[in-house]
């Protein structure tokens, strides 16, 4: 082995040391007072995420092509699992804890609402942009070697998915003010009011066929869910009796318009259904948040033991330091998996979905993802940890206008991916770039200073 690949090696080990070292210190930091129990479920939700489209791809190589497969379309004895693995209301429930926990403090120090959110974004948004300029370039490069647009188009949209629900989660942040105002003057009221619109959106939309409606409920029903979690911190869901009546009444709702309404019993979104309760967002998705919160928070006192012990606390806030680099690449590792299965012949995508060969090589297929995105992040995992921000407090408009572009881009690239029959979607790619800039998120190059860190 030369001496490069030692120092490098060595290098590696001690990033390796220092980072878990650090997750050690942060966990015997904890505060006292902190709701271990909200990290453990953000965590639990994204990683049940990723391991959920990964175990939902049944990609086959057959006859020198790939075959795209999704296990929802291929068995629908699947569909009512995804009412517990559907866990996007359970993040909006955590996020509308973490959310008013932390508006509130900076109430208290005056800080001003400018201020507040950059900082949020800049946790949100920060972590995007490498993932944004590795698929530019890339589809770039693969477009100049010939490689089918469409091909980088499936890719792109496979990979970019997760930027859709982040899209979502910031127009919700961005609220989040305002939608705590409500809550403290109405209380329960808006969360009833909240369903009634979201409701009502669904009615227009499905019903009377005005389509665009519907995609209002991406405000009204996570904004929604978003609520149960202010419900939470205010102690409004106290008591196993509680939590358990709101968990019955959200499974009886669910059930309800699934049995009764135009809704799939499926929860997750599929290109075969012509109505999906996730794209657009339903008004179903309300009750199974409320389905959800219910139990999970029935179960917050066993939850609470376990994450009080230290190994569970430390693996918790391990994964919280890389959250979102873990959700923003999981599926970009998978679509390098599949690349690299077909660059040599298809190997490991010849086996039939569904088959008993195929349930038992799951395990395999995980751990190469989970070695793939792991590379990943130690890549770009430091993107998730800003610099203090030190500036000046911006004006509210400006990190609204960041939210603005961001979503518009973020939004677009997930719909059709970053390439069409005229070549690479440049404009769409560079929205979410302008956003971070223009919406002073991050320093543009030319305000850096020698020996200073940019912010």
């Amino acid at each position: 082995m030369s001496r490069r690949t030692d120092a490098a090696a060595s290098a590696a080990r001690i990033s390796d040391i220092s980072y878990l070292a650090t997750v050690r210190r942060l966990a015997a930091e904890t505060p006292d007072d902190r709701n271990r129990v909200a990290d453990l479920l953000r965590v639990v939700s994204i990683l049940v995420v990723v391991f959920g489209h990964w175990l939902m791809a049944a990609v086959t190589f057959t006859d020198g092509e790939l075959v795209p497969g999704h296990l929802l379309i291929l068995a629908d004895w699947t569909h009512p699992l995804t009412w517990l693995f559907q866990v996007m209301p359970i993040f909006f429930l955590v996020g509308g804890y973490s959310n008013a926990l932390s508006w509130r403090s900076a109430r208290r120090r005056n800080e001003s609402y400018g201020t507040w959110l950059r900082a949020r974004l800049r946790r949100l948004i920060l972590p995007v942009v490498p993932l944004l300029v590795v698929w530019g370039v890339g589809g770039w490069l693969a477009i100049g070697a010939g490689l089918d647009w469409r091909m980088l188009q499936l890719a792109s949209q496979v990979a970019l998915v997760p930027t859709w629900f982040l899209a979502a989660y910031l127009l919700i942040v961005t609220l989040a003010p305002a939608a705590l105002a409500i809550w403290e003057r109405f209380g329960w009221w808006s969360i009833i009011g909240g369903t009634a619109l979201a409701g009502l959106a669904d009615v227009l939309s499905i019903g009377g066929g005005i389509v665009p409606i519907g995609f209002l409920n991406y405000i009204f029903v996570w904004a929604t869910v978003h609520q149960l979690g202010f419900a939470w911190l205010d102690g409004k869901l106290k008591g196993t009796t509680r939590r358990l009546g709101l968990g019955a009444l959200g499974f009886a709702g669910t059930l309800a318009l699934v049995w009764l309404g135009p809704y799939p019993v499926a929860m997750v979104g599929l290109d075969t259904a012509q109505i999906t309760n996730s794209f657009p967002p339903r008004v179903t998705l309300i009750f199974l948040g409320m389905f959800q919160a219910g139990l999970v928070l029935a179960l917050e006192p066993v939850l609470n033991r376990l994450v009080q012990r230290s190994r569970p606390w430390i693996f918790v806030v391990g994964v919280s330091a890389q959250i979102m680099t873990l959700y923003l690449w999981h599926l970009t590792a998978m679509i390098m998996a599949v690349g690299i299965g077909m660059a040599l012949g298809g190997i490991g995508f010849g086996i039939e979905p569904l088959s008993l060969e195929w349930w038992v090589t799951r395990p395999v297929w995980f751990a190469v993802l989970s070695l793939l995105t792991l590379a990943l992040i130690a890549l770009f995992g430091r993107f998730e940890r800003p610099s203090r921000d030190i500036r000046p407090a911006p004006p509210w408009w400006q990190p609204v206008t960041a939210v603005i572009l961001v979503c518009t881009g973020l939004g677009f690239l997930a719909a059709i991916g970053i390439a069409d029959e005229d070549g690479l979607n440049g404009l769409v790619l560079s929205l979410p770039l302008i956003g971070v800039v223009l919406g002073g998120i991050s320093k543009p190059v030319w305000a850096w200073r020698p020996g200073r860190q940019a912010t």
